[in-house]
């Protein structure tokens, strides 16, 4: 605010054409008989043209409403569709935990199990199999805990 200039003012001017273009879009919250817990889990397989990384992406609804997301990049290099997916898969298993953790302090227990929706089949019968896959060697061990929290 004290040391504005002329980009700063276009920027402004740009917000405000944006918010007069979609001052008819809104969002409608309606009445829900419970408040559960759900999470989608998606990533794409060395999506990255730069340096060959997936890219992980969540979103968790409380109702109808979704109040949680995240779309990052990965930090380790996935050798197939199912290990990104159980990077991706990981990453929303920790967020789900820390949420229900924050919901208990607000006196907001959750009774039922926070269901995590995974769209690929190979990664969701490697959290469900209890038994060593060969095929999997090559997953880091952290990302083992996907199955442990599955059983659990």
């Amino acid at each position: 605010m004290h040391c504005c200039n002329v980009s700063h003012f276009q920027a402004g001017k740009r917000v405000l054409r944006y918010i007069k273009g979609t001052l008819s879009f809104g969002m409608m919250f309606s009445k829900v008989e419970s408040m559960k817990f759900l999470g989608f889990v998606d990533s794409d397989w060395a999506g990255s043209i730069n340096d060959m990384k997936s890219t992980s992406g969540y979103l968790f609804t409380l109702g109808l409403a979704i109040f949680c997301w995240s779309s990052k990049k990965q930090t380790v290099d996935a050798q197939s569709t199912a290990e990104s997916e159980h990077v991706a898969a990981g990453g929303a298993i920790n967020q789900a935990i820390w949420l229900r953790k924050i919901m208990a302090d607000l006196n907001l227990h959750q009774r039922r199990v926070t269901e995590i929706k995974v769209d690929n089949q190979f990664a969701v019968a490697i959290a469900k199999n209890p038994v060593f896959h060969g095929r999997t060697k090559h997953f880091q061990i952290k990302f083992h805990f996907v199955r442990e929290m599955e059983q659990s």
